[in-house]
């Protein structure tokens, strides 16, 4: 008789669960065909109305919803397991992929490297009260709401009606940042954007060093963390053997940071910028306002280069396709091993996601992107707003720490038997 263990679930707010072996269930085919149709459907659509880079793009987001699914990739339990309990090892996973970002990145931005030889920058912002306010803001809505941006993604991929909500809300945060913005970055202090490679002379070289140096650091202080705490170990993940697991997963965490690295890698030389997420938010809800007339060209965050994605289709939008391909990738991925389920709400877990999206999508505004854009796009663009958001969102995921059990969302307790 299979021995019965507790197994990490989809749904990442709760406690590992009890299974009688870690196997996966049989493919969902009819899921996994209507995914397929789906996403041909929009590849269609995406090479007869736009460029090649859209095609391109979804392609890549649908890379990037298939690896954050099958390595059950996070960046909200990372936080929440390193500040409750001191379990570094998600935590270490991140330090693994912005190593190996940032070794791609600095070649990518000292010679401007791209497929179609439109330029390429990377994710620098300044440093002020906007982005202490948002990342703060974003750490303990990411907490509440029950995952990250990508990670809101992958689990409305994975099925988790919960994040359906989480989902709107973020939209609407989103929006009403986007209105607020010129408040924050404009009437508020802020210091000039700082590059650790192009501001402070160490060029692309000493700041990569610099960089390794800083990830090496992390991940030592996490061991060291780590020996004090004894904190319980991350609970499996149901997965397929063998070369199953390529398509079926699950994947260590180490080689789904490998992964997300290069793809982000690719997404600057496709496209010219990072991996972002959150911008699309603001851009399909205020398309949204604009459809229920209110006046939204003339707000300060719609003026300049961002008037033409107001008034061009969705479609024509970058980060959109790349979020539609997450969506799909992760739809795909979650069908594939048999997993795709809606799960069930309550009042307090909807109550949290509705809090958790506001306060995602008005702070990730604030802090010029989310966990993707201002954490993994900023570091492996050599920003400093990138480390500042890190600390700050550490901060708020400290808080938030406090808040969960108010929800009925679990907190990990140095005596449970996994995290």
């Amino acid at each position: 008789m299979a021995s019965t263990t507790k197994v990490q679930p989809v749904d990442e707010v709760k406690d590992p669960v009890p299974r009688n072996n870690t196997d996966l269930n049989k493919p969902q085919t009819s899921l996994i065909i209507g995914g397929l149709i789906a996403g041909a459907i929009l590849m269609i659509y995406l090479m007869a109305t736009e460029n090649i880079v859209q095609p391109l793009l979804l392609v890549i987001g649908l890379l990037l919803g298939y690896t954050l699914f099958h390595a059950r990739f996070g960046f909200t339990s990372a936080f929440r397991r390193i500040m409750s309990v001191g379990n570094g090892q998600a935590l270490r996973s991140h330090m693994l992929m912005l190593a190996v970002a940032v070794t791609l990145f600095a070649p990518i931005l000292a010679f401007g490297y791209s497929f179609f030889g439109e330029g390429v920058a990377g994710y620098v912002s300044p440093v002020g009260v906007s982005l202490l306010v948002g990342a703060f803001m974003f750490g303990i809505g990411m907490q509440l709401g029950g995952g990250c941006a990508s990670g809101t993604l992958y689990a409305v991929g994975g099925g988790r009606s919960v994040m359906f909500v989480t989902l709107l809300f973020f939209i609407i945060g989103s929006t009403v940042g986007a209105y607020h913005l010129p408040f924050w970055t404009e009437d508020l202090p802020a210091f000039e954007p700082v590059s650790l490679a192009t501001s402070t002379g160490f060029g692309y070289g000493g700041a990569w060093l610099l960089s390794i140096a800083l990830f090496g650091l992390i991940t030592w202080i996490t061991l060291v963390v780590e020996r004090k705490k004894r904190p319980p170990k991350m609970a499996p993940k149901p997965s397929a053997s063998g070369w199953r697991r390529i398509f079926r997963g699950s994947w260590p965490l180490f080689a789904a940071a490998i992964a997300l690295a290069v793809l982000n890698a690719l997404t600057l030389m496709v496209r010219g910028t990072p991996w972002g997420i959150t911008s699309a938010f603001a851009l399909w809800g205020s398309k949204a306002a604009q459809f229920l007339g209110i006046d939204v060209a003339s707000w300060g965050y719609w003026q300049g280069a961002n008037a033409a994605a107001l008034e061009a289709s969705i479609f024509s939008d970058s980060t959109t396709v790349l979020n539609l391909g997450v969506i799909l990738g992760a739809f795909l991925a979650s069908a594939a091993g048999g997993l795709f389920k809606f799960s069930k709400m309550n009042g307090k877990n909807v109550t949290a996601s509705v809090i958790g999206g506001l306060m995602m999508g008005y702070g990730a505004r604030l802090a010029f992107g989310c966990n993707i854009g201002a954490y993994f796009g900023g570091i492996a663009s050599f920003s400093l707003h990138g480390y500042v958001w890190g600390i700050l969102a550490l901060a708020g995921t400290f808080l938030a720490l406090y808040l969960r059990p108010l929800f009925g969302l679990s907190v990990p307790k140095p005596k449970d038997s996994f995290c």
